[in-house]
């Protein structure tokens, strides 16, 4: 009879213990609806085929909406295919933008070129800071006024942090930035959803 209670028992305690462990998970598990509700769905992402490798770029639709609107219409358009490369400086960025690098006898005034159209806002933000690979929009002393040319940082920068809009961060291809130069093609820019 001692025998008989003692596996009565254990069979108990198991019975309880997987109970108790069926209904904590029950408890932490969260509902479907909740989570379908809060995506954590990454930006748009910029895909730049160079001549010498691809770079993709994650923007940031949330911290500063209008120039990455602006930047993706371009990009549809077709605006930065053909162009190229209109400045490199080791350790610090590399610039493209300008629809003018098109035309190698403009080479003088690579730098100055613009779609024409600002964006017309500031949208800089603290939360996005000039970290190795941050995108952001290069202007000549007012970022409202920023067009379409845009740079990579190929090294920290924080003192670019609170003049200019970071609105991306390279994900994949820095070793591509890295090795860019003056005058390298850029094949095609398209946003990938």
């Amino acid at each position: 009879m001692r025998r008989s209670s003692g596996i009565a028992i254990a069979v108990l305690f198991v019975a309880v213990v997987m109970e108790t462990v069926a209904g904590q998970g029950k408890a932490t598990q969260v509902p479907a609806s909740s989570a379908a509700s809060k995506p954590m769905a990454a930006g748009p992402v910029l895909v730049i085929e160079t001549v010498k490798g691809t770079v993709e770029i994650e923007m940031y639709p949330n911290e500063a909406p209008k120039t990455v609107e602006h930047i993706v219409a371009l990009a549809k358009r077709k605006f930065y295919n053909g162009q190229r490369i209109h400045r490199m400086v080791p350790g610090f960025v590399v610039q493209f933008g300008d629809p003018q690098t098109r035309n190698m006898t403009k080479r003088a005034s690579w730098g100055t070129g613009s779609s024409g159209r600002a964006i017309g806002v500031a949208e800089v933000s603290p939360k996005h800071t000039h970290t190795l690979g941050a995108v952001a929009m290069a202007h000549a002393g007012d970022p409202s006024q920023a067009d379409s040319q845009m740079y990579i940082t190929l090294a920290p920068q924080p003192r670019l942090d609170k003049d200019y809009t970071v609105f991306g961060q390279v994900i994949s291809g820095m070793d591509v930035a890295q090795k860019l130069a003056v005058a390298d093609v850029i094949k095609s820019v398209t946003v990938r959803p």
